[in-house]
């Protein structure tokens, strides 16, 4: 299975340039799956500590019609997500999957929100339910986990029972902390038993919100197959399912909590 994740430049003026070269690159590498960074068609809302409800109204509109136009990615499956809601007490943001030819499905609302400088999450939208539950698409299981989430392992560990092939995680991560997510992200890819993939939003140093890319492709071991950079913003390897499955018996997946 050929698997695509990047980083991307979600500005208004920079968006529309990093979709076109996104589209391009799995184009030419025929990726089956392609996972997109955290809300990724609109700016990044959380900067700001102040919600908007005419920002919030926008970045609404702004998701559902780039979703309308995935079928022209030419991508089987694709994993993201995006804010829902119209006003303060239901605004959430949810994990979506689309597969092709089928409607639009939401899997998950985010859970595990921070509320600090440049991640204003909790006063933005509200918390879902403590639900993690696997998905699937053409036969794979798949886990998604949203940014914070990630570093609640139980749920790791919950989706290796539930037999998930991939682990999926859009993130809005600061560009200080890059090594620190892709140690935790190698940590989670061993708890689950699972593909790892990760997506990061993108913006340069000095910008009003702080994303600091560093997608990548770890393999059930801990092993990280590839990462995305500001000159390599999407990267696409061929990654092994059975492998995923048969590392459900082996250590620690195996030992009994």
């Amino acid at each position: 299975m050929k698997v695509t994740v990047c980083q991307l430049d979600n500005r208004a003026a920079m968006l529309a340039a990093g979709l076109s070269a996104l589209a391009e690159h799995v184009a030419q590498a025929g990726s089956d799956l392609l996972l997109l960074p955290e809300m990724c068609f609109a700016e990044w809302l959380a900067a700001d500590p102040e919600p908007d409800q005419a920002r919030w109204r926008s970045a609404v509109d702004d998701h559902l019609r780039h979703l309308e136009g995935l079928c022209h990615l030419g991508v089987p499956v694709i994993i993201g997500t995006r804010p829902v809601g119209e006003t303060a007490e239901t605004r959430q943001n949810r994990a979506w999957l689309w597969r092709t030819g089928e409607d639009l499905q939401d899997v998950h609302a985010k859970t595990y929100l921070p509320d600090e400088a440049g991640y204003w999450e909790a006063s933005w939208y509200r918390r879902g339910p403590v639900e993690f539950e696997a998905c699937a698409a053409h036969g794979v299981r798949i886990g998604v986990q949203i940014c914070t989430e990630m570093w609640f392992f139980e749920w790791a560990r919950k989706f290796a029972r539930d037999g998930v092939d991939l682990l999926c995680i859009p993130r809005a991560t600061p560009h200080a902390s890059t090594g620190k997510w892709l140690a935790g992200g190698q940590a989670a890819a061993v708890c689950a038993g699972a593909w790892c993939l990760s997506s990061n939003l993108w913006n340069p140093p000095g910008s009003r919100a702080d994303c600091g890319g560093l997608g990548w492709i770890i393999s059930p071991e801990g092993d990280v197959l590839a990462t995305t950079s500001e000159h390599e913003p999407c990267v696409t390897r061929d990654i092994d399912i059975e492998f995923a499955r048969a590392s459900k018996q082996t250590y620690p997946r195996y030992v009994l909590e």
